[in-house]
């Protein structure tokens, strides 16, 4: 007896696939069972010899396997070969048979065969391979931990696949080099062991990126921040002060740095700095995004965030963004570019306000702790598990003292009740707004409420993409009258701005 908690079905290439996730009674994680056009053995060894032709003929380069855009261009010029050979060798007329079989044969050249699968699946955060006999295991947003009947079925297999991501990537992995650290075209970040490092088998771990951004407003709808906190976000943007956002792993602090990132004036020019691509800025902004590069097989060429958060205080940025800080070198720099005034946006795994302060000051970072004061607002976010939810745990400012820093929560998130609840009033962001901008205590109070004002516009109207956001916001900026005449009247945004 099983009780079916969710149906759909995905375009996987052409291949249509049925996805069932359900719960069955025993069973202590919930099954993603996957439903997929079968395909004869024989049929099978004809797809691979034409496989083999394929990439004989063609030839993939390196450049083009690893460049999502170049991979799409790839697909759509073999498409016709493969359906050549596919009628030719199987004797297929039928059409949609056809687009399946070649579909199949895509996700085998071009992709990373069944696991093409879980990519599509717009829910899924992570695929993880513990070995190839036991099933495959997703993270789905929604149900959390299922168990799929997938698996990869040899160690063999695991390792030539394994292998296949580190070469799209520029990267190694072997038996002397048992542990691979990459990413997939698509942005998907993905962790690679090798055994006898993990005992049970190889293993394989991707991370998914999310194709369509999170934006303030989604965050807002679904909970994770209240339009409050939004609005003191945009302030704090607004005014350049720097900002880090802090949390545990997967809690969506790389999430709302992008989301906060869309309050940019249009007229600042912009550097961030990341791992990899992970922030998506309005299209118009005057934005240069940098990208870390690891070193080839012989330990040549790498490029640190160390070395690009060097370089991007040469480029005359108006507001820098870092990816997240791991290190006491990256940290050192940051903390330069905010004492030699610019505007510095970032990420760090940190659970509190007061572990944020405690690991900066700790080694491996070991910041002095009078350093601190160069950031003026903390945001913390937190994911709570069982419940399947983000929220914005805390929102401090850090208080310089004689004897170091300390902080000031203004916002705190009551688990209880999933409300936010003010703390405090600002001890040291409003002193220097007063200071810096000439604004009174409650010019800067009516500034939340305004912020608050457009952004509840935003969300009657669904204004929810990156671009959409981007441009209120700037239309608030070069012309503020304009648009809060709009809000005010409620008046379509899309007929009148976008």
């Amino acid at each position: 007896m099983r009780e079916v908690l969710e149906e759909k079905e995905l375009n996987v290439r052409g291949v249509p696939v049925k996805i069932t996730i359900f719960k069955r009674k025993g069973d202590f994680i919930p099954a993603y069972f996957v439903e997929i056009p079968s395909i004869r053995r024989a049929t099978k060894s004809i797809l691979e010899k034409i496989k083999r032709e394929i990439t004989e003929e063609i030839g993939f380069s390196p450049e083009e396997m690893s460049d999502i855009n170049l991979i799409r261009k790839l697909e759509e010029r073999i498409k016709d070969k493969i359906k050549e050979k596919i009628e030719k060798y199987l004797l297929v007329k039928d059409e949609a048979a056809k687009n399946i079989l070649c579909g199949y044969l895509l996700m085998e050249t071009l992709g990373l065969g069944v696991l093409d699968v879980f990519l599509e699946d717009g829910e899924l955060e992570e695929v993880v391979i513990n070995n190839a006999i036991d099933p495959i295991y997703v993270f789905h947003r929604k149900w959390g931990w299922l168990k799929t009947n997938i698996n990869i079925g040899s160690e063999e297999k695991l390792f030539h696949l394994a292998q296949e991501i580190g070469r799209r990537a520029g990267r190694q992995i072997d038996l002397l080099h048992p542990l691979l650290d990459a990413h997939l075209p698509t942005g998907d970040r993905v962790n690679a062991t090798l055994s006898p490092i993990s005992t049970f088998g190889n293993t394989l771990t991707i991370r998914k990126f999310r194709r369509i951004p999170f934006t303030i407003v989604d965050l807002i709808n679904n909970g994770t921040v209240n339009t409050e906190i939004a609005a003191f976000s945009w302030l704090c943007v607004q005014y350049e002060m720097s900002t880090l956002i802090s949390g545990g792993t997967a809690s969506g602090k790389t999430t709302y740095l992008n989301c906060i990132s869309c309050f940019f004036p249009p007229n600042h020019r912009i550097v961030s700095i990341e791992q990899t691509r992970e922030i998506n800025l309005p299209s118009f902004l005057h934005w240069v995004p940098l990208v870390t590069r690891s070193a080839n097989p012989e330990g040549l060429g790498e490029v640190t965030m160390y070395d690009l958060m060097i370089n991007a205080l040469r480029m005359r940025p108006d507001r820098i963004i870092v990816g997240e800080v791991r290190r006491k070198e990256e940290a050192e720099v940051m903390f330069e570019a905010m004492r030699t005034g610019h505007s510095v946006y970032g990420t760090l795994h940190a659970n509190t306000v007061d572990h944020f302060i405690k690991r900066m000051t700790s080694p491996p970072i070991s910041m002095e702790p009078q350093v601190l004061e160069a950031i003026d607002a903390v945001f913390v976010l937190y994911r709570d598990r069982k419940r399947g939810i983000r929220r914005m745990l805390e929102v401090g400012e850090l208080i310089p003292t004689e004897r170091g820093i300390t902080y000031n929560l203004i916002y705190r998130w009551r688990p209880a009740t999933d409300t936010f609840t003010p703390m405090a009033e600002s001890k040291r962001l409003f002193p220097e707004l007063e200071l810096f901008t000439g604004m009174t205590p409650k010019e800067i109070v009516d500034d939340i409420k305004e912020k608050m004002q457009v952004l509840d516009w935003m969300r009657k109207w669904n204004v929810n993409t990156v671009d959409d956001i981007g441009k209120i916001v700037a239309v608030y900026y070069t012309d503020r009258e304009y648009l809060l005449d709009l809000v005010w009247k409620d008046k379509n945004p899309f007929e009148e701005v976008l």
